[in-house]
């Protein structure tokens, strides 16, 4: 089968022929027909990312037929997440693209459990972009965050997958949306889609903006951490709930504690899902009929360009690979 292979620290992605996989005890095989980039990809290329090895096949992300039914499918990245809906195990939870070989090939072997299908309206490149952003988007909005209807929703650097997936499931649950991003286009975009309001994160008054449009708000949506944290803090409301799913910015240099417990902030952390988040996440794409939105479709051989068009940090929404 034809595969992108990453073969060392900061190495392209190289296009390889390698063996099928064959399945084991309780594991499906599904023909993949598109695949999805994350900013995960991109860390293990730079050699960014815990648990490296080389050579792996990289992709959380994918689409296509499953083997022995040709049923249309989507595949749950998220794997061996344990029995505790709280939280994943940490010692054998692992997200499918390291240490397992990933969706960027012909072929993926994945556990049978894992295997969904494919929502309907979704062609394979939108369902593809599907599975690792939206189920973190909907693990942080719905299970961590409990978004409502009317509540005011900050959504922090839309124009990634994950704030957008979040942002087209706080809006579906009637939430009132506003956002941050540094681009012009990315704002109109989110304004386009349904969001209130959007300011530029890179402006010096951008959390002042932010407070004369909104005042407060009830739930704050965060990637990045960093040093925004405390303006986030100030943003929240009393009892507001700030869900941080990553830290492109790394940790604050301080953090306000006194603003956490004055205001009874509730600071929540995040990371993939559950199995039945993700049954729930798919079912409430198929009820809304969301559609996720795809930046830009790349062909298999042209995976290192894909890689470089996310490192670059333009696109707004997923960039997917077109296998078959």
């Amino acid at each position: 089968m034809k595969a992108l292979v990453i073969n060392g620290k900061n190495e392209p992605l190289s296009l390889e022929t390698r063996d099928e996989p064959r399945t084991g005890e309780g594991e499906a095989i599904v023909k993949i027909h598109a695949a999805a980039l994350n900013h995960r990809d991109l860390w293990i290329q730079k050699g960014m990312y815990a648990g490296l090895r080389y050579p792996i096949i990289p992709g959380s992300d994918g689409a296509g037929l499953l083997i022995g039914s040709d049923k249309p499918v989507i595949i749950n990245p998220s794997i061996n997440w344990g029995d505790k809906p709280g939280h994943q195990d940490q010692q054998s939870f692992r997200i499918l693209g390291l240490p397992d070989d990933g969706t960027f090939a012909e072929y993926v072997k994945v556990p049978a459990s894992n295997i969904v299908e494919k929502p309907a309206h979704l062609s394979f490149e939108e369902a593809a972009a599907l599975p690792l952003a939206g189920l973190t988007a909907y693990r942080a909005v719905f299970i961590r965050a409990q978004v409502r209807e009317r509540e005011k929703v900050l959504i922090t650097g839309i124009g990634g997958g994950v704030a957008l997936f979040a942002l087209q499931f706080a809006l579906a649950a009637g939430a009132q949306v506003y956002v941050t991003t540094s681009d012009g286009e990315k704002m109109r975009d989110a304004l386009s889609m349904g969001a209130r309001d959007a300011v530029n994160y890179k402006d010096d008054n951008w959390a002042q903006e932010l407070q004369e449009l909104a005042g407060s708000f009830d739930v704050i949506i965060d990637g990045a951490g960093g040093d925004g944290m405390n303006m986030l803090m100030n943003l929240a409301s009393p009892g507001g709930r700030l869900v941080f799913y990553g830290a492109t910015r790394g940790n604050p240099s301080n953090v306000e504690v006194r603003r956490i417990f004055w205001k009874q902030l509730n600071i929540l952390g995040s990371t993939m899902g559950s199995p039945e988040d993700f049954d729930a996440m798919v079912a409430f794409v198929n009820r809304h009929h969301i559609r996720p939105i795809v930046d830009r479709v790349f062909p298999l051989a042209e995976g290192e360009a894909a890689m470089r068009h996310m490192d670059e940090s333009r696109q707004f929404g997923k960039i997917v690979l077109k296998v078959l």
